[in-house]
């Protein structure tokens, strides 16, 4: 049998290769145009930390896409992450109580 592992791609990667090399901008230059703090891109391109509201406004501003674009990359990331890490035993838990409330 066959398993099919899910790609996690981070909202990191898609701004770095779909926007910034495209474009010749550096993580530097977007974070000083921006007036926010270089390491805040530079993480974001390395994928250890996440878009926030303020950063997804100003992204969506930048390249002409919109806050929600930047949000819902986020989100499916974070969502792919939690099927990965919740224990099945919780999300067990979490079936019983819908049933519980006749929500199942």
């Amino acid at each position: 049998m066959t398993t099919h592992k899910k790609i996690r791609i981070h909202p990191g990667e898609i701004l770095k290769e779909e926007f910034l090399v495209p474009l010749g901008i550096s993580a530097n230059r977007l974070a000083t145009s921006l007036d926010v703090p270089a390491n805040r891109i530079s993480s974001i391109i390395n994928g250890e930390r996440s878009i926030t509201g303020e950063t997804a406004l100003l992204l969506g501003r930048t390249f002409k896409t919109t806050p929600e674009f930047w949000m819902n990359l986020q989100t499916h990331y974070d969502l792919e992450i939690a099927k990965d890490e919740v224990p099945a035993a919780r999300v067990h838990r979490a079936d019983k109580l819908a049933k519980e409330l006749c929500l199942a």
